[in-house]
């Protein structure tokens, strides 16, 4: 029987594929959205409120939202795993990093549907 001890970050080419899919989609948002604010040059509060009014704004907004916190995760995941090794601080840090990112991603949602 092999007894393999399993320790590290655990890498792999599905978060590496994720990483750089994240990135990509937060790429072209910004792109998407520097050209937006070029050619509205919103001056005004109710200007800038116009332009995330729009259902395709909030839908690439949130979509944006949701590609930064998981980049976010994989990253500071992979952080924890490899530089705290006591199990239990480190399941605490997975879990408190995951409830900051799920409030986080709630909070924008709000944010971006109240307007």
């Amino acid at each position: 029987m092999v007894n393999r001890i399993v320790v590290g970050a655990h890498y792999g080419l599905k978060d590496w594929i994720a990483q750089r899919a994240t990135a990509v989609v937060m790429a072209v948002y910004t792109a998407l959205i520097v050209a937006v604010i070029l050619v509205a040059q919103p001056g005004t509060f109710e200007a800038w409120q116009g332009i995330f009014s729009n259902g395709f704004i909030k839908f690439a907004t949130f979509l944006f939202v949701l590609s930064l916190f998981y980049h976010a995760w994989i990253g500071i995941r992979d952080l924890w795993m490899d530089y705290i090794k006591p199990t239990g601080l480190r399941l605490t840090l997975h879990v408190l990093t995951i409830l900051a990112l799920v409030g986080y991603a709630g909070w924008a949602a709000s944010i971006l549907w109240r307007l």
